[in-house]
């Protein structure tokens, strides 16, 4: 079958074409604009990239088009694909109906920590022999990939609750169907297409609601919108991870976590000696080796596995260390995974000077629903350098003014550099923060840092 996929270069997306040209169709795709990493992949496999959603890219016609959640009514491709009458479909609706029908389907859902933690899943079950299929929101740097097709029978995926398609609003994570379910966490984001928690929330329970009365539900201790979710209807067995009272749990044998306990039902069951820090990276192993031990790994196993893991690339990635300062890529865009992020770096680094150079790119983060709750995510943070983008509709450096001397909004990147730059100290970790490429601020700061 040929299958062109309008949006390709996103993460999902072009996780779905591997998929796709894996499985032995013709792949092409377009994107409004063709960039990496996820372009890198792609051509490197040959699959034909497109700029632009040119009507032309669809002549001759394929014999389905795939379309991503980012296109809209109006977009040429779309208006042009619906008066031709082209057989179309959604991502998450073919991966249901094309890939997940005979898989036990393992998913990670949770408003952070999805891929980092089903990056550790797939390890996991790599390590003891499973040779899982996955679909990832980020490279694996255990793979190398965001996404692989095998024949096993055991298929992890990163479950979005962002939305399916411009005809199909249901959360992707419908689709999925899985018997083991991971929730790390519910907060409120996606303001673009939610209105309140309590939409999200209602996302929630119709993935509960269609879990198997056989199957297994991991759920973070104490998070009372998960809670709330469990609490309107449950018909699978629920483990929980976190916190002294819930059955999986973490005992720090180093205060950043890089080693730890890992203890189930108030029993040591092995130790994580492993390359990530944080508590909360540590909670998501716990989430990790409690779903893997629903597919029969024992968790002395996960245990030991996790010290030959590699987290996904932009999650506290060190891009470089120049001169006795370590630049690195996070993709942090929310109060909470920032506060969580810098906090973990603060335990493994002491009292080392921290620089922090955020981009608030996020919808969410442009609409201004976390502007109250962003300058004290930051507090672990000795100096932290905000980009201000155009057309951003709050008042920004008004928010920041708590932080006070340590803090500067910036309107120009050349501007950041330099301040960052200018009284940096041997020893000082910078940590470039955003969602997106950032204009190119982690190359050019880095060789700012070498021209010193």
């Amino acid at each position: 079958m040929r299958i062109h996929i309008l949006g390709i270069c996103g993460t999902f997306m072009g996780g779905i074409a591997l998929l796709a040209r894996a499985m032995g169709h013709v792949v092409s795709g377009s994107d409004e604009h063709v960039y990496p990493p996820m372009s890198h992949q792609l051509s490197g496999l040959g699959i034909p990239l497109l700029e632009g959603y040119k009507t032309a890219h669809l002549q001759p016609a394929p014999d389905l088009v795939m379309v991503g959640n980012t296109l809209s009514r109006g977009n040429p491709a779309v208006e042009y694909i619906l008066d031709q009458g082209l057989p179309f479909v959604s991502g998450p609706q073919w991966l249901e109906q094309h890939l997940l029908q005979d898989k036990h389907v393992l998913a990670v859902a949770g408003t952070h920590g999805k891929t980092t933690t089903t990056s550790i899943l797939v390890w996991l079950l790599e390590s003891s022999g499973l040779n899982p299929g996955f679909l990832i929101g980020g490279i694996a740097e255990n793979f190398g990939l965001s996404a692989r097709y095998t024949g096993s029978r055991y298929f992890v995926v990163e479950a979005d609750e962002y939305d399916t398609a411009f005809f199909d609003k249901r959360s992707k994570f419908i689709h999925y169907r899985p018997k083991t379910l991971i929730i790390n966490n519910i907060e409120y984001d996606h303001a673009d297409i939610f209105n309140d928690i309590a939409a999200i929330l209602r996302e929630f329970h119709h993935l509960v609601r269609i879990l198997p009365g056989q199957g297994r539900i991991i759920a973070s201790h104490g998070d009372t919108n998960i809670a709330q979710v469990l609490a309107a209807g449950c018909w699978t067995p629920v483990e929980t991870f976190g916190g002294d009272h819930a059955r999986w749990n973490a005992i720090a044998q180093k205060a950043d976590y890089s080693r730890f306990d890992v203890i189930c039902d108030g029993e040591p069951v092995g130790v994580v000696d492993w390359s990530l820090i944080g508590r909360h990276n540590a909670e998501n192993a716990l989430a990790a080796i409690a779903a893997a031990a629903h597919v029969g790994i024992p968790a002395g196993a996960s245990c030991a596995a996790l010290a030959g893991f590699r987290n996904v690339k932009r999650r506290l990635e060190k891009l470089a260390v120049v001169d006795g300062v370590t630049v690195y890529d996070d993709f942090a865009h929310h109060p909470t995974a920032i506060q969580v992020t810098l906090e973990a770096l603060r335990k493994s680094v002491g009292d080392q000077r921290i620089t922090v150079i955020m981009e608030p790119r996020s919808n969410t983060m442009r609409m201004g629903v976390h502007q109250h709750t962003l300058a004290p995510s930051f507090v672990q943070a000795d100096r932290v350098f905000l980009f201000q983008p155009e057309g951003l509709g709050w008042d920004l450096p008004g928010c920041m003014a708590t932080l006070g001397a340590k803090c500067r909004v910036c309107r120009d990147i050349d501007a950041i550099i330099a301040g960052a730059i200018a009284d940096v100290q041997a020893g000082e970790h910078i940590v470039i923060m955003s969602n997106g490429g950032f204009g190119g601020i982690h190359n050019k700061l880095i060789m700012a840092l070498q021209n010193l």
